[in-house]
C-alpha cells in the first residue's frame, strides 16, 4: 500500500515538484497547502499518513504545526534553509526529520519515516 501525503508549502513550483518527484518514487500525493492554516485543515480532514511541512510560512512556523500534528501524523520537515541550523528545533518538534529541499526524494523520505519521530 501506498503512503499518503499531504504536502505543506508557500511555493507552488516546489509543490507541483514534490508531488511529481513523490508520486513517480511510489507516494500517493492526496493533498496540498500554502499555509498553515489550510494545511491543518487538509491534514484533518484527508488523514495523510505523512504531512511534508515547509518551516517558513506566511501564517506560522512548520515547527510549531508540527508539534500539533505530530501526535496524529508522520511529519517531515522541509526547507531550503542550512540544515545545520534546524537540526535541535526538528528534534523538539515531533518531527520524523528535516530533508533539504533540494535533497528531497522517495528514499530519503521513507529513510525518516522508517527511523520515526526523534
Amino acid at each position: 500500500m501506498r503512503r499518503t501525503i499531504v504536502i505543506v508549502d508557500d511555493h507552488e513550483q516546489f509543490r507541483r515538484s514534490a508531488r511529481k518527484l513523490l508520486e513517480l518514487e511510489g507516494f500517493h500525493v492526496i493533498g496540498e497547502a500554502a499555509d498553515g492554516a489550510d494545511g491543518i485543515a487538509a491534514v484533518e480532514h484527508l488523514r495523510p499518513d505523512v504531512v511534508l511541512l515547509d518551516i517558513g510560512l506566511p501564517d506560522t512556523s512548520g515547527f510549531e504545526i508540527a508539534r500539533t500534528l505530530a501526535a496524529t501524523t508522520a511529519v517531515v520537515l522541509v526547507s531550503s534553509r542550512d540544515p545545520s541550523d534546524c537540526t535541535a528545533r526538528t528534534q523538539r518538534s515531533g518531527a520524523c526529520g528535516f530533508v533539504p529541499k533540494d535533497e528531497l526524494s522517495g528514499e530519503t523520505l521513507a529513510a525518516l519515516l522508517e527511523r520515526g519521530p526523534r
